[in-house]
């Protein structure tokens, strides 16, 4: 395990947790949308980035429509695992640059970035189930 990788577990447990399962929904659907464009914008300059963020985006948007929280639409996986998937997801978003081939670029910085705040999110959400099940019942 790396020192960044290490580094991006503390963080994610060391954090009070504060956002709740419908915010965290909200802020799923802005990192989609957010690595969608950022497919587009790069599509020609940077087309390995754009694949990448394009997987990122959809991947991204999958977990969260698949997610069992107030704004997911099809209950296939838990809050709880959601969690445990973007906690990993925070890691590989460090390799995706490197696995994809533009690793000396603008675009390596964004993923590198986005290691930090969905390790941030990822420490400052509550993913108990129960308290996402909860909130979608109101």
């Amino acid at each position: 395990m790396s020192v960044f990788t290490t580094g991006l577990n503390m963080l994610e447990n060391r954090l009070p947790k504060v956002i709740d399962a419908r915010t965290h929904g909200l802020i799923d659907y802005g990192h989609a949308a957010f690595f969608l464009g950022m497919a587009f914008f790069c599509r020609k300059s940077n087309p390995r980035a754009a694949t990448a963020a394009l997987a990122t985006g959809a991947f991204v948007l999958t977990q969260s429509l698949l997610t069992d929280y107030p704004l997911g639409v099809t209950p296939v996986l838990s809050f709880e695992q959601h969690g445990k998937l973007d906690a990993g997801f925070a890691a590989s978003s460090l390799a995706l640059p490197r696995l994809f081939g533009f690793e000396d670029t603008g675009a390596a910085k964004i993923f590198k970035a986005n290691a930090f705040v969905e390790a941030t999110v990822v420490g400052l959400t509550d993913f108990s189930n129960q308290h996402a099940q909860a909130e979608k019942a109101a």
